[in-house]
């Protein structure tokens, strides 16, 4: 890595210590890519997220590797797992934990006591989210917000970091809920795990068959990564490309001046300020896994697609004349840039 790239303007971190803490980051992405094949995009994304502080929602269809990668990320990282299995009957308390009747044996008495829940981790794989009940989603409302839980009027701090990573299948899937928007707006990035290529799948059964299988090592600590997402709070963003982002979220805005026709007649919501910082955090933490210690126009376009899919709705009109969320999104970044240029 060179000095260039590792930018005095730190805080309170000098170059080498910067140095070797990017380089422990850059090797956690190899060691995630042993286990896991011909995802290289995906990987990306999670350690952007998880170094930015936010939470991941992955979709793709049963059996693309979603829970491999989500234990082999805590493996790397060195942080304690948690796995729930969503389903039609999962309870809220199934999730936080609740008050459970409890025998003391020095007094003989039966006392009342809080048993926490799975959601007690650092890393909490939520499996296949949209097929519990909206009822049940939301008990990780607060949890993910403001990384606490309230359960009979006490509320209680949960284990720092938090990372909540959620599985769902697509919508069209049988016995699946519409995640609330409330929800999927907590998730920092909607990243898809696309089906593997045929050399990928080749190296997938040549890996997975056989007598032996990669064993990811652990090359981060729950420390590192907390102070990794300080570092990445305080990586600088160029006035310019903050303004981009600011003049690009408001042409996402349907009832907005100046927008384009397919804006207006086909968008239900444009993206929200919560999506522009989300647009703008995830940035900082892309260039701080490349090396840099300063935000590029392409780590805002590395990252546009994953932070804002999920925050961009279409109305009935689009969705009725098949109009691309993606690609619109897409469109109306490169048309807000060329005035800029």
């Amino acid at each position: 890595m060179a000095d260039s790239n590792v930018q005095a303007t730190a805080p309170d971190e000098s170059r080498e210590a910067l140095r070797t803490l990017l380089a422990q980051l850059a090797t956690a992405r190899t060691e995630i890519g042993k286990a896991v094949v011909g995802q290289e995009e995906v990987i990306e994304q999670l350690l952007v997220a998880i170094i930015a502080g936010g939470h991941v929602l992955l979709e793709g269809a049963p059996g693309v590797g979603k829970t491999l990668l989500v234990r082999t990320l805590g493996t790397v990282t060195g942080l304690d797992f948690a796995r729930i299995q969503f389903t039609p009957d999962l309870m809220p308390a199934d999730v936080t934990g609740g008050l459970a009747l409890t025998p003391n044996p020095e007094t003989g008495r039966t006392e009342v006591e809080f048993k926490p829940g799975p959601i007690f981790t650092q890393i909490l794989l939520a499996d296949e989210i949209n097929r519990a009940t909206p009822k049940t989603q939301s008990s990780l409302l607060e949890a993910m917000q403001e990384h606490t839980v309230t359960v009979s009027g006490r509320t209680m701090a949960l284990p720092e970091p938090l990372f909540v990573l959620a599985t769902q299948n697509p919508i069209e899937m049988e016995g699946t809920y519409q995640l609330p928007e409330a929800q999927v707006d907590r998730f920092l990035m909607k990243t898809v795990v696309a089906f593997p290529t045929e050399d990928d799948l080749d190296a997938i059964l040549d890996q997975t068959t056989g007598s032996s299988s990669a064993a990811p090592r652990q090359v981060l600590s729950a420390e590192e990564i907390i102070h990794l997402q300080e570092l990445t709070r305080a990586v600088p963003i160029a006035s310019h490309l903050r303004r981009l982002v600011a003049r690009f979220v408001i042409a996402t805005q349907p009832d907005g001046a100046g927008v384009s026709h397919e804006i207006a007649d086909y968008v239900r919501f444009g993206v929200s300020p919560r999506g522009a910082q989300s647009l703008v955090l995830a940035a900082k933490g892309r260039a701080l896994l490349e090396g840099r210690y300063n935000v590029a126009l392409e780590d805002l376009e590395a990252v546009l697609l994953p932070t804002l899919r999920h925050r961009f709705q279409l109305n009935y009109e689009g969705i009725a004349a098949g109009v691309s969320a993606e690609r619109l999104l897409n469109d109306t970044w490169q048309a807000v840039r060329r005035t800029l240029a």
